[in-house]
């Protein structure tokens, strides 16, 4: 069996998290490496401005100059001479919406972004987006 491509595995990726997370509304893969967002499904047709802001957004709250401070700070702290990442996921609140951002286990570049209603259940969405984003490090590693 052949090996999807890269392109493929974000595209059923983004597709799986707007399929399988309760009240979901949009979800999106940014690469942090290059800070662009891979792909992404809403169900709203958002400007490409906004899409743009969501990546640059994501890769602040993850790799931020204060964020990679405090990881490096608690790095230090425990002892611990790694180049890996502290924060792994990160829930937003927003006013009507709540936002996952998860990074990928397998490939630390790659961080999922679901956007859900307000009434969602938030062990159902972290329940359910963790089990999606096995399956993407599964494609990413």
């Amino acid at each position: 069996m052949s090996e999807r491509s890269m392109s493929h595995v974000v595209t059923d990726a983004v597709k799986d998290f707007r399929g399988s997370v309760p009240e979901c509304v949009a979800a999106g893969i940014v690469d942090m490496s290059t800070g662009m967002l891979l792909a992404v499904d809403t169900v709203d047709n958002h400007p490409n401005e906004v899409l743009d802001l969501l990546a640059a957004a994501t890769f602040d709250i993850f790799q931020g100059r204060n964020v990679v401070m405090i990881e490096d700070v608690f790095n230090r702290r425990r002892g611990i001479n790694t180049t890996s990442h502290y924060f792994q996921e990160i829930l937003v609140n927003s006013q009507n919406l709540v936002h996952l951002f998860m990074r990928s286990a397998t490939n630390s570049e790659i961080v999922a972004v679901v956007v859900c209603r307000r009434t969602v259940n938030i062990g159902m969405l972290f329940a359910q987006a963790r089990l999606v984003m096995k399956r993407l490090d599964g494609g990413v590693g």
